[in-house]
């Protein structure tokens, strides 16, 4: 990892939004995730192919090429380069992005499922709208990325997609925004779940993401 204080800032932030995962009790029993921050138009910095204990000198910077510009990077994360690549060319606003396999938006994931937005915290943290899933393929492989690329072209304003059989990819503008987003999702997952053994969960009546907009501006203000 290149040492400037730029470099150091996104650094930390990334470590900062990992451990959250970790507190918010989001993560698989494995605690497997790949997390990126975008540092310029070119270059991400890229956890090394684990999170659990991660420490900002344990970051690799990667170019939206593929190429390994400074640090190391395990073979289980080489993989997955093209796929935070894709979301960082598709989407030249989003700052950050967390992959997990958090049990309840897997389940969603493994059953083909969008998830729909039914809570509120999928309303405050950027993900008004349902989750879609992307078709499976081989992790980090052409087809996977393909269908990540297609997806974010046909849903401009998604925030996250369910990766078919495999788990969660959430993106915002920065570490901290992407890791709320997938604790809002996660939690939304869980009572979709929990709701169907009560009768189903229910839609927002309509105009429900304006007036959570309009509370946020009349405290901000």
């Amino acid at each position: 990892m290149t040492d400037t204080p730029e470099v150091k800032s996104r650094a930390h932030q990334l470590v900062d939004a990992a451990r959250q995962l970790f507190v918010a009790g989001v993560m698989s029993h494995s605690g497997h995730a790949n997390l990126s921050v975008r540092l310029d138009a070119d270059r991400f910095l890229l956890t090394p192919g684990f999170v659990r204990d991660l420490e900002p000198h344990q970051l690799a910077t990667v170019g939206l090429d593929g190429q390994v510009l400074a640090g190391e990077l395990r073979s289980v994360s080489a993989e997955i380069i093209t796929m935070h690549s894709a979301v960082y060319r598709a989407r030249p606003h989003v700052g950050a992005i967390i992959h997990t396999h958090s049990p309840a938006a897997t389940a969603f994931a493994v059953a083909h499922r969008p998830l729909p937005c039914r809570t509120e915290p999928m309303l405050r943290f950027g993900q008004p709208e349902e989750v879609p899933v992307v078709p499976w393929g081989p992790r980090g492989s052409d087809v996977s990325v393909r269908g990540i690329a297609d997806v974010l072209e046909r849903r401009p304003t998604t925030a996250a997609v369910l990766l078919a059989n495999h788990g969660l990819l959430v993106f915002g503008p920065d570490a901290a925004a992407a890791g709320h987003l997938v604790v809002a999702i996660e939690e939304s997952a869980e009572a979709e779940i929990a709701a169907a053994a009560i009768g189903g969960a229910v839609d927002f009546p309509e105009g429900a993401l304006e007036a959570v907009r309009a509370s946020i501006a009349r405290v901000a203000s």
